[in-house]
């Protein structure tokens, strides 16, 4: 039996998942560590973690895979990689790491972003980055450049997380074109890495590592990392991709017009269009997708709300809720509008769908004789679909419809007020698939390595479970919410955050 085998590396986990080739289904899936990974915060809006817990904790996850699925090490014909994006792993020539990955809802680099964008200007950043340089990996690099420069006098690679993860496993120092979007490191016009951009900032082209293109053979695994996983040395792996657009390609959302959705420790929006579109102000941000090429386009834009699983993750933890089947069933009991209560999500990092603000969460609202649990949890639920809808606007002014949205039946899309809030705030079809980011990954691997011999091959197997209409009585209840918690929103955004 042959299988394919994706690793999907997150903030808060690393997960395993292996995908029966003939089939098309996963057959086992395992995740480490139990509770979320820790993120150092060692100043106020800053956000980093240590590359080599990601890889211990792929090695603890594969541990637990193969105790759920006992598998021959020959079994496995490729590996493939997801991973969290926007972050920055620096290494030197011998592949050790300099300092702690700052990550993706760090937000030390937002003025330095600023002020690129300024000096460069806005018809070069828009019309040729399609974004402003932003709190991206580039603008973090600068940081370093600035602050720590003994430390960037020894990079010898830029990486970003799963780079960093394929290096490990075949000692490879590469990245795709996907990537270097993300980074906001690619010229869209020019269609080569942003050397402009580079060159402003001062850095060496000698950084940039080689571009692979995201379904390919990037290289074997090492038989030092075959020893580490219990795999075979020489086994391929053949793609990796950043978690949005991979969420994106795990649902079939490949085309113009096709929409994903993910609420994980961040929640998201991700459509895909043919066109060079952009936000004049980069409150959402569009990068080249999994199957973006020079000669076919197709590019990803993506709205992200921060606080989104972190939060519910927060109460849990903080609220004596219990379990996450718990608090769902609790939200249940509150009306739609939580009674009033309102929650705005915000408080892990800069958010960019209000121009890069760092806005605590907070609730408005409370009433200590009329509020419990139930109208708390709801409200969290209903104030992060809310800041997603507020999002959605920004992306019809740039073109990209939603009319159907695709999601794995995963994190928050388990909660029933959940789904039920996104599908009637949104307007939108909400489809619901047994999938996630590791089973896209070994899609994707499965896919660069020639297992599967096109696209439609490799998405057999992928089931539809469930969706999620909207109903007009709903909708017009949401609606009114949501007006609520705009109101508050600007509010909030009229007084203070920086």
């Amino acid at each position: 039996m042959r299988y394919l085998l994706g690793f999907d590396i997150g903030s808060s986990s690393v997960k395993a998942s292996m995908l029966n080739v003939q089939t098309g289904k996963t057959s086992a899936s395992a995740s480490s560590p139990a509770e979320e990974m820790k993120i150092d915060a060692p100043r106020e809006g800053w956000a980093e973690q240590n590359p080599e817990t990601w890889m211990a904790e792929l090695v603890n996850a594969i541990r637990m895979l193969r105790q759920k699925l006992p598998f021959d090490a020959s079994d496995v014909a490729a590996i493939g990689i997801a991973y969290q994006m926007h972050g920055l792993v620096l290494a030197d020539r011998a592949g050790a790491v300099l300092r702690p990955a700052i990550i993706w809802c760090d937000s030390r680099a937002v003025s330095i972003g600023d002020k690129a964008f300024q000096e460069l200007g806005a018809e070069y950043c828009l019309g040729s980055l399609l974004n402003s340089p932003g709190n991206f990996t580039a603008s973090k690099l600068r940081w370093v450049k600035e602050n720590e420069p003994r430390i960037f006098e020894k990079v010898h690679k830029i990486l970003l997380p799963g780079d960093y993860i394929a290096l490990r496993l075949t000692g490879e120092f590469q990245t795709t074109i996907s990537g270097l979007s993300e980074g906001v490191l690619w010229d869209f016009k020019n269609k080569k890495p942003a050397d402009r951009l580079s060159d402003y900032y001062g850095f060496p082209p000698s950084l940039t590592p080689d571009i692979v293109d995201t379904f390919s053979v990037q290289g074997e695994l090492t038989r030092a990392a075959a020893d580490l996983l219990g795999l075979k040395a020489g086994t391929l792996v053949a793609y990796r991709a950043g978690d949005q657009p991979n969420n994106a390609f795990s649902l079939g959302v490949l085309e113009p017009g096709e929409v994903a959705a993910t609420a994980g420790t961040s929640g998201v929006v991700y459509g895909v269009t043919e066109s060079a579109a952009f936000d004049p102000q980069s409150r959402v941000n569009t990068f080249a997708h999994v199957n973006y090429t020079k000669e076919r386009p197709r590019n990803g834009v993506l709205l992200c709300i921060n606080g989104t699983g972190i939060l519910n993750s927060w109460l849990r933890r903080n609220a004596g809720a219990g379990n996450y089947d718990a608090m769902n069933a609790q939200a249940a009991q509150a009306p739609i509008g939580s009674d009033g209560l309102t929650f705005l999500p915000f408080g892990n990092g800069a958010e960019r769908i209000l121009n890069n603000r760092q806005l605590s969460a907070s609730m408005q609202g409370l009433q200590l004789t009329r509020h419990d649990q139930s109208h708390l949890f709801r409200a969290a639920q209903e104030g992060i679909v809310f800041a997603l809808q507020y999002g959605l606007e920004i992306m019809k002014e740039m073109g990209v419809g939603v009319s159907t949205v695709r999601a794995g039946y995963g994190n928050m899309f388990l909660s029933p007020v959940f789904r039920e809030a996104f599908a009637n705030t949104t307007g939108a079809s909400l489809e619901l698939y047994e999938t996630d980011g590791a089973a896209g990954a070994a899609r994707g691997a499965g896919v660069g390595a020639g297992v599967f011999k096109n696209m439609g091959e490799a998405f057999h197997g992928l089931e539809k479970i469930g969706v999620v209409e909207p109903d007009k009585i709903l909708h017009t209840a949401y609606a009114e919410a949501c007006g609520r918690w705009e109101k508050i929103l600007e509010g909030a955004l009229t007084k203070g955050g920086n």
